[in-house]
């Protein structure tokens, strides 16, 4: 029996309109576009400042730019997963929710949730279950409304994040396209250096919580940095060498996190400057839907057969590569 690889064979997006720029981030909190640009690499970021409007509904619209590029009917899906870590609410899943206002009534859904490892690690969950041979068609969004827990008095955290969501459909093949190899790692004692305090279990929200202002994304840069360097450089050189993918010829999709990571991902793989997908100047770190909005903006780039490598960092701490060969 012929092996069945799960490929990409769409990809769509949703950008709010409202662009928060260094200039204006800089009259809320003490920051200048010089800093942003020197430490993190980033101009503007786009913010949902649409009153009413959650994760699900920038998903949505990813999703509907997706079905509209590939002729897909919500009845044709199979299954929807959601990579968050800005859930509308606690339950139910965001997934259930963009299912619903899509009318996709022949799935299951569910979220994931790992920080900026999300898409990743949703990719490869995704890529099991067609390889499964049983689905046929699946939707996998990554969607984040980060503005939602960012303190906007914190010079430390919120230059970084920003808004925004992208989609994938995934199907099968036999042919040798898709997504051919991964290698993922978590440290638990990460959790110390990034996390959002308050919310859970540990810490349900109170009057106490939200005055020591816990219900926000903490984060100790520097260890994050270090950390960051080292794992995302780790697991994709390792996907490269293991796979004998020749370097001068590779894409590289890196998590938008720090233009800095990202320059050192580039060094260790010694690729080219012109192989790395960047838009983190213009859209900031959008944690889970950093990767589907490299492959949107690249997609008229890529040919059939390319090479793709996908890595990112994250909370947890989590870190993963995949070699993804691009089908269309």
């Amino acid at each position: 029996m012929e092996k069945i690889h799960a490929i990409i064979t769409g990809v769509g997006a949703y950008l709010p309109d409202y662009v928060l720029t260094n200039e204006e981030l800089s009259r809320m909190v003490d920051t200048s576009d010089e800093w942003i640009m020197e430490r993190i690499g980033i101009k503007e970021r786009r913010i949902q400042r649409e009153r009413g409007k959650a994760t699900s509904d920038m998903g949505v619209e990813a999703v509907r730019d997706l079905f509209s590029k590939t002729g897909t009917k919500p009845e044709e899906v199979d299954l929807l997963i959601c990579a968050t870590v800005t859930p509308d609410m606690r339950f139910p899943a965001t997934s259930c929710l963009i299912a619903d206002k899509l009318g996709i009534r022949n799935a299951f859904a569910f979220d994931l949730s790992s920080g900026c490892s999300g898409f990743v690690y949703a990719l490869s969950t995704a890529a099991r279950y067609v390889e499964s041979g049983r689905y046929k068609k699946v939707v996998l969004v990554g969607a984040e409304k980060m503005s939602s827990m960012i303190d906007y008095t914190d010079r430390a955290t919120c230059p970084i994040f920003g808004d925004g969501a992208g989609a994938v459909l995934l199907e099968p093949t036999t042919e040798e396209y898709g997504v051919l190899d991964e290698v993922m790692g978590t440290d638990g004692c990460g959790a110390k250096h990034l996390h959002m305090k308050a919310g859970g279990s540990l810490f349900p929200p109170t009057h106490e919580t939200v005055d020591k202002r816990w219900h926000y994304v903490y984060q100790e840069g520097q260890a994050v940095f270090k950390w960051a360097v080292v794992k995302m450089a780790d697991v994709a050189e390792a996907v490269v060498k293991r796979n004998n993918l020749d370097p001068s010829k590779v894409w590289i999709a890196p998590h938008q996190a720090n233009l800095r990571i990202i320059n050192a991902v580039q060094r260790r793989l010694g690729v080219s400057a012109e192989q790395v997908m960047i838009n983190i100047d213009r859209y900031g770190n959008t944690t889970a839907a950093t990767i589907p909005l490299l492959l949107w903006e690249w997609e008229k780039k890529l040919k059939k057969g390319d090479d793709i490598v996908v890595c990112a960092f994250g909370a947890g701490f989590s870190w993963g590569a995949i070699w993804l060969k691009w089908a269309y």
